[in-house]
């Protein structure tokens, strides 16, 4: 067995039975392209199954961690602990690049770092365990890489622009506007009324500064999609 791969499965804590699932979940389309194969022996069936796989059970964690949370708030923490982002960051501490299967021109361009690839390659790898070894592997692996930061991301502030903005590129790739739509109050007490549009429906948001009415439409916006989603 590649010894990288070797390496790989000490660092997510988990031995695979059929070593050619976690292969084929290194394997980035430019990959099997280059060398002619058919579409299947990429990644991106496997990206699709371990982000339905990702989103359930960081659901049901967060379900059972905080028992009176309100849905709402655990709709939006459960985006921010799953989006391209974070999960990024999960592939950048395990250096999961190094371990991909990328095409040459890819190569070339940064394609081992690209965060769309190591993002999607995340996901791929925790379908790659749940078919192998199932749920409770899946979990323990997930658990293990991604909701160990839980914590940290509950007891910091949410960026709601930037979790709105990953969330719409992401399942969609679209784009994101705000505009400032009014400004009441004296000078020492403005308050901005902001709004942002995002796939084709528009929320508001108001706050002392821009940025914080800014926050709280992308918030609101973000909460509707979220809940549809």
């Amino acid at each position: 067995m590649d010894e990288k791969l070797v390496e790989l499965q000490g660092k997510i804590d988990y031995t695979f039975k059929n070593i050619a699932l976690l292969k084929t979940a290194l394997t980035h389309s430019s990959a099997s392209n280059e060398r002619h194969l058919s579409k299947l022996d990429c990644n991106e069936r496997l990206e699709f199954l371990g982000d339905s796989i990702l989103g359930f059970v960081a659901a049901e964690f967060l379900y059972k961690l905080r028992p009176r949370m309100p849905e709402g708030r655990m709709t939006r923490l459960r985006a921010e602990l799953v989006c391209e982002g974070a999960l990024y960051k999960c592939a950048r501490e395990l250096d999961l690049g190094s371990y991909l299967y990328i095409g040459h021109g890819e190569e070339q361009t940064g394609g081992r770092d690209r965060p769309s690839i190591c993002s999607d390659a995340m996901e791929a790898v925790f379908a790659a365990v749940y078919l192998d070894g199932g749920r409770s592997a899946a979990e323990r692996v997930i658990t293990k890489i991604v909701l160990s930061r839980a914590d940290e991301v509950l007891s910091a502030g949410t960026d709601f622009k930037t979790a709105l903005q990953e969330f719409v590129q992401r399942k969609h790739g679209e784009t994101v506007a705000y505009a400032i739509i009014s400004e009441s109050g004296p000078d020492h007490e403005r308050v901005f009324l902001a709004e942002v549009t995002a796939l084709g429906a528009s929320a508001r948001g108001e706050g002392r500064t821009k940025k914080a009415a800014e926050q709280e439409a992308a918030k609101e916006r973000l909460g509707q999609l979220t809940v549809n989603n």
